[in-house]
């Protein structure tokens, strides 16, 4: 059987804005990738720090070019239908790992056949998650993030969310949420991001 645009299984970017060892917000997105990939979804893990970005700064780019780095978040957005983004809360506010890699995102221009880093995820849908041993869960760093990424790149984030409390309670094995019902709340984000991933491509 030949796979068309419309038939082929959609591909998600999972991103977490944590690169530590033992990243609970890296954990919560490996466990949505295993969901996303149990709903036919391909799934491509991406370590920010491993795209060796350094701090946003448009002088360092005039002297020494767009980081390799930069343009390879913009091939990856490129070739993937939706994200799934886990972002840690410092402070209230997402992790300057995640902000400074899209900040460099936003600036690739369109070149060789390939798109800006705004248009590689223009139209994508991307949910949202977040994990904190408190007891708010990064909830107040998500709506940070969703307008960051809706203003300044366009995307579709869904209206679902799970910003999980004592994440280090919750994340005790590979399988499942200790809690059930934020369990269920993790499927009903990845269900929504794959689904309208599916929207996408049959569109």
């Amino acid at each position: 059987m030949t796979t068309t645009p419309s038939t082929r299984a959609p591909r998600l970017l999972v991103i977490a804005g944590s690169a530590r060892i033992g990243s609970l917000n890296r954990q919560l997105a490996d466990l949505a990738a295993r969901r996303a990939q149990a709903l036919g979804a391909e799934t491509t893990v991406v370590d920010l720090r491993s795209l060796e970005l350094p701090v946003y700064d448009e002088d360092w780019a005039q002297a020494h070019g767009k980081p390799a780095g930069a343009r390879r978040l913009r091939d990856l957005c490129g070739e993937h239908d939706g994200l799934i983004l886990a972002s840690p809360e410092y402070n209230a506010w997402p992790t300057p790992l995640l902000i400074n890699g899209f900040d460099w995102l936003s600036v690739i221009p369109a070149e060789d056949g390939k798109p800006s880093g705004a248009a590689a995820t223009g139209g994508k849908p991307v949910g949202l998650l977040a994990a904190s041993p408190g007891a708010l869960g990064g909830i107040r760093a998500l709506p940070i993030v969703r307008n960051y990424l809706s203003t300044n790149f366009a995307m579709v984030v869904v209206p679902e969310q799970l910003a999980l409390p004592l994440a280090d309670q919750q994340l005790t094995t590979p399988e499942r949420l200790a809690k059930p019902d934020l369990d269920a709340v993790l499927d009903r984000v990845v269900a929504s991001v794959v689904r309208q991933a599916r929207w996408r491509i049959a569109g």
